[in-house]
């Protein structure tokens, strides 16, 4: 508490005293230009990774960044969706998951939680499916390769579920909404994004139009983040979004190692 205490007073006297403007323009309303739903995990900062400033993304945190389907829970989930996207008129989404996610490492040992975490067992029971697809599909995995790979699933499920809500729905049949999957590692600070079109993560960069600012064509930033590819037969989605806001079909994704990321970028065969 003393550590929270004297950050309070740093606040006050470092940041805002050079933010007061800011603070000022804030205190007559917001206008978030992204809806950010990520972890709770203590190792995640929205603001951080993204260098945003207060008052630009709107949040929501919750074990193992979950959205519930339309329905399912009445939760605040789904009441802060709505509220962004209705009344602060966001357009763009973010689903980011995270390395070493402690919600999916549960998942993966669901009904190990039932006794000693009711809690837990039954909010994670919300990403069933998520648990059901890796657990059908990726029976060849086993530890952390497994987890990363429910990780990255996981992200492209509450896609799914985002759009079984009204209002969302709505807004990407307008055009008026752009939904994006991230997967951040702790370990690097780096950010890997899905692309629907090419049915990878890759960095975030290929998810920019070309006539954006500061972007020029067919050049991204390099990464040493742990790539990923496909090697499962499409699944049927009601359009996971690459950005464009167009129904996909899309694969499941699993990750692999750089020694298998380069022979199948040299178009070699992809074996487990």
């Amino acid at each position: 508490m003393r550590k929270l205490i004297t950050g309070l007073r740093e606040f006050k006297a470092s940041y805002f005293s050079t933010h007061q403007e800011l603070f000022e323009q804030l205190a007559h309303g917001q206008k978030p230009r992204v809806l950010f739903i990520t972890c709770s995990d203590s190792r995640i900062d929205p603001n951080l990774i993204t260098q945003t400033e207060v008052g630009e993304l709107f949040v929501i945190r919750n074990a193992g960044n979950i959205i519930p389907p339309y329905g399912a829970a009445n939760g605040g989930e789904g009441a802060s969706l709505e509220y962004a996207i209705h009344a602060l008129d966001i357009q763009q989404i973010v689903v980011c998951g995270h390395s070493h996610c402690g919600a999916m490492k549960g998942l993966l040992k669901l009904e190990k939680l039932r006794e000693e975490m009711p809690l837990v067992y039954e909010w994670l029971r919300h990403a069933e499916a998520t648990r059901r697809l890796v657990k059908e599909n990726y029976g060849a995995y086993q530890g952390e390769e497994l987890l990363e790979i429910a990780i990255a699933e996981n992200v492209l499920t509450q896609i799914e579920n985002l759009k079984t809500y009204p209002v969302v729905h709505s807004r990407l049949y307008q055009g008026k909404l752009k939904i994006y999957g991230w997967v951040y590692h702790i370990e690097t600070g780096e950010v890997l994004a899905y692309d629907a079109n090419t049915h990878t993560y890759a960095p975030p960069q290929s998810q920019l139009n070309e006539s954006e600012e500061g972007l020029v064509p067919g050049i991204y930033t390099n990464t040493t983040a742990p790539p990923v590819a496909c090697d499962l037969p499409q699944r049927h989605s009601n359009g996971t979004e690459a950005g464009n806001g167009l129904p996909e079909k899309i694969p499941a994704v699993s990750w692999v190692s750089p020694e298998q990321a380069q022979r199948i970028y040299r178009g070699g065969t992809h074996t487990k």
